[in-house]
């Protein structure tokens, strides 16, 4: 199932080509609806990537890169396709999902679905910023960032009695001195 968010996603992906007159929604689009989202935007911004640049190469490679089609009679409008690399990305998405057992595809699952079509244009556009397939999924799973400081990950480790201070050795923290007992 696809999570709202998504859904918004594609929906402004879709609009995207639409207004600019393009034939077909391809990962470029897609990418560009994905920047939009808070969510992605944490993850491009803690992979150390910038937004404003990578909208920018997008907006570049709308306007020099991609045919728009012929202007056609206000009657007819052509119904615009979703390309192969769309859909390559969403099945895999779709199946990562499902095998990880969990129910709704997000954008996130989708942006690192994304790498896997290295040939195209959104992946030069995210790696040329330094984001790699392996710091999304590390700042998703574990919430670590490459910016220094910036990490996510919080310290679980549990209080000592008294002191106030979380403990330092994860040994004392989670297991028990047998030679003691």
């Amino acid at each position: 199932m696809i999570s709202k968010e998504l859904q918004l996603c594609l929906n402004d992906a879709y609009s995207s080509a639409r207004s600019r007159n393009h034939g077909y929604l391809t990962l470029e689009h897609l990418l560009f609806a994905l920047l939009q989202n808070g969510e992605i935007i944490r993850i491009v911004h803690a992979c150390g990537g910038s937004i404003q640049a990578i909208l920018k190469d997008l907006d570049h490679f709308f306007d020099d890169q991609l045919q728009t089609l012929d202007a056609q009679s206000e009657d007819e409008e052509s119904e615009i396709q979703t390309s192969m690399g769309v859909q390559r990305i969403l099945q895999r998405a779709l199946f990562h999902v499902q095998s990880a057992g969990k129910r709704e595809v997000t954008p996130a699952n989708v942006l690192v679905a994304i790498f896997s079509e290295k040939d195209s244009h959104a992946v030069y556009f995210l790696q040329k910023q330094g984001i790699s397939r392996l710091d999304v999924v590390s700042f998703i799973s574990h919430g670590i960032s490459k910016l220094p400081g910036d990490s996510t990950e919080e310290e679980n480790l549990p209080l000592d009695e008294g002191s106030g201070e979380t403990k330092k050795d994860p040994l004392e923290a989670y297991g028990d001195n047998l030679n003691l007992k």
